[in-house]
């Protein structure tokens, strides 16, 4: 038989685009094989992190600081704004003497 040249026939078109198709569905099963087993073992090592994060104790609580006494310019505007209620009709007696006791404790 003479040898042909130039294009391919039939045939060779064929076999050509069956081992073309072949090569791509491999690789493409090994590349998603290869994604899976990554996947995978990201997810063993996160839930192993998590694990271990789980197993460490809680560290213990930071002692509350004592609440810090307001500064004696405070006390004195509440106390002239307590003296302004109280000559306004605005607080009682009693009320005065309770909120004065309150400013002056604190």
């Amino acid at each position: 038989m003479p040898q042909r040249f130039g294009r391919p026939g039939l045939l060779g078109t064929i076999a050509r685009t069956a081992v073309i198709s072949g090569t791509a569905s491999a690789v493409s099963n090994r590349v998603e094989r290869g994604m899976g087993q990554r996947d995978m073992r990201r997810q063993a090592e996160a839930q192993a992190q998590q694990q271990a994060r789980a197993d460490q104790p809680a560290p213990p609580p930071q002692p509350a600081a004592p609440p810090a006494a307001p500064p004696a310019a405070d006390r004195v505007s509440q106390l002239t704004a307590l003296a302004d209620l109280k000559a306004q009709g605005l607080l009682t007696d009693e009320e005065f003497a309770a909120e004065k006791a309150r400013v002056l404790n604190s």
